[in-house]
């Protein structure tokens, strides 16, 4: 377990971002391994070598993720996105253009700083950006163009375009993970054709037909998801309006395709409803859906924790009003957090255990982010192994604080834990004075109605007790003037 690397997590707020060490904690609480640093954004490479900081006036630094140390920094003004590749080799800058001439799109080399290469973009979406995509071991890069997607040497950019897949009408795009070996294209629905989903070789020429396809109508977006070793996609394909009136954020379904031809169509559901989310596992060859109606808020503040090898559920906890979730790379223990600007209030982070006991928590005045260094989950052993090592990581610790062992590093502070308040918008309080004075006024006036409705019911009551008095003496006396004739 020597060999395992450490955990660590990046916590940004508004003044800034820090990295603290990950669990086990000594004495419960994490310790500092970087300062703050005062940024606006913070992102990791996808293999948690490097990460980036975009501070103030367009500066952009890269740090090496082990010694916590700057290695390079970038000016560059008026930029709107950053991202650094898998690898960390190249950090990939957009600039909102000024002229179509103008190669808006910048890809810097990391070590040197030297521009690898640039083009023109117009605008970019979650769809186009980043611009250039590369796989997880960056030995394959492209982007998407006018009915094409194009390929690069990752290696050695002033190649220019090496190979291209022509796709008429493609919108979107994603290749697979390694080994890159293709590439998944989608193709929306025009003038009564359906739209569809469809998958190429990568290195074939620009004429080259899908080895894979599927069509389907009333599709507007798609979600695409490789698996590890590249074999199978996922693609979650949704329509702005459901046609069936269950949902009002569309229609969802779930497609599965493989590379050698033998599936394509719909993945069984037990029932009707969205697809929340969808996730490969590392091996690539399972895979699990959230889907169906949740009821909101309680649904998701609940999180359950399975044994997945012996579908056994092992614990459930709370997390309240998490927007972000994610279990660490040893799949030891789980993070959420709830981040501004989607919370305003009752910010903070929770770590749980495995089992889904509660491990840590922290509050913030104001969160942004909370996230785990990333490292491959072939660094670590098997999880069993590992509880044993955190176990035995345990006893020492507690021999250690009986002999009245001092922590040296820099502690982070614990405030009290409160239970979260209920959301309330700013209105609220003179809302609910409002509401509880119309309430008020409509009692008073129903009991008024009730009150009045009694006197009326009395007088109405009294006038037929007369007349049924009067009929009877009126039959009476009829019955007397019979009897004496």
């Amino acid at each position: 377990m020597s060999s395992s690397p450490s955990l660590e997590i990046l916590v940004r707020e508004a003044e800034g971002f820090c990295v603290w060490n990950g669990p086990p904690f000594s004495n419960g609480q994490p310790t500092l391994k970087l300062e703050r640093v005062s940024c606006s954004n913070t992102k990791f490479s996808a293999d948690g070598s490097k990460f980036m900081g975009i501070k103030p006036d367009g500066v952009i630094s890269i740090y090496d993720s082990t010694s916590l140390t700057e290695v390079r920094s970038f000016t560059i003004a008026d930029v709107t996105a950053a991202e650094l590749s898998p690898c960390g080799t190249y950090l990939q800058t957009f600039q909102k253009p000024s002229t179509p001439q103008e190669k808006n799109v910048s890809l810097w080399k990391t070590e040197t700083g030297d521009l690898a290469h640039g083009h023109y973009q117009k605008s970019i979406t979650k769809t186009t950006w980043p611009s250039i995509r590369f796989c997880p071991d960056e030995s394959s890069a492209c982007r998407l163009a006018t009915n094409e997607v194009q390929f690069f040497d990752p290696k050695d950019f002033s190649k220019g375009i090496t190979s291209r897949i022509r796709v008429p009408g493609v919108a979107a795009f994603e290749l697979s993970k390694t080994p890159a070996s293709h590439v998944a294209v989608f193709v929306p629905e025009v003038k009564g054709s359906p739209g569809s989903v469809q998958i190429f070789e990568c290195g074939k020429d620009s004429q080259s037909q899908p080895i894979a396809r599927r069509s389907f109508f009333r599709c507007s977006s798609v979600q695409f998801s490789w698996n590890h070793g590249s074999t199978g996609l996922l693609v979650v394909v949704q329509s702005d309006v459901d046609k069936t009136n269950q949902s009002y954020y569309g229609e969802t379904k779930l497609h599965y395709l493989t590379v050698d031809g033998t599936h394509e169509g719909l993945v069984p559901l037990r029932k009707e409803g969205p697809v929340h989310d969808v996730q490969w596992s590392f091996s690539g060859s399972e895979f699990a859906v959230v889907y169906g109606c949740i009821l909101f808020p309680s649904a998701i503040d609940l999180s359950t924790f399975w044994d997945v090898v012996n579908k056994k559920q092992l614990g459930s906890n709370k997390a309240e009003w998490s927007v972000t979730s994610e279990w660490s790379p040893d799949g030891r223990y789980f993070l959420t957090a709830s981040t501004a600007p989607r919370r305003q209030i009752d910010n903070g982070l929770k770590i749980f255990n495995y089992d889904g006991k509660r491990y840590f928590k922290k509050n913030f005045e104001r969160l942004y982010q909370a996230e785990w260094k990333p490292e491959s989950p072939e660094r670590f052993g098997e999880i069993s192994e590992l509880i044993k090592s955190v176990e035995s990581l345990k006893l020492q610790e507690g021999k250690s604080q009986g002999q009245g062992s001092a922590q040296k590093k820099p502690v982070v502070s614990i405030p009290t834990v409160h239970k979260p308040a209920a959301y309330r918008p700013p209105h609220a309080k003179h809302a609910a004075a409002i509401q509880a004075e119309v309430l008020k006024k409509n009692f008073s006036m129903i009991c008024a109605e009730k009150i009045q409705q009694g006197k009326e019911m009395s007088k109405v009551a009294l006038k037929n007790k007369k007349k049924r008095e009067n009929k009877k003496k009126a039959a009476e006396a009829a019955a007397s003037g019979a009897n004496n004739p």
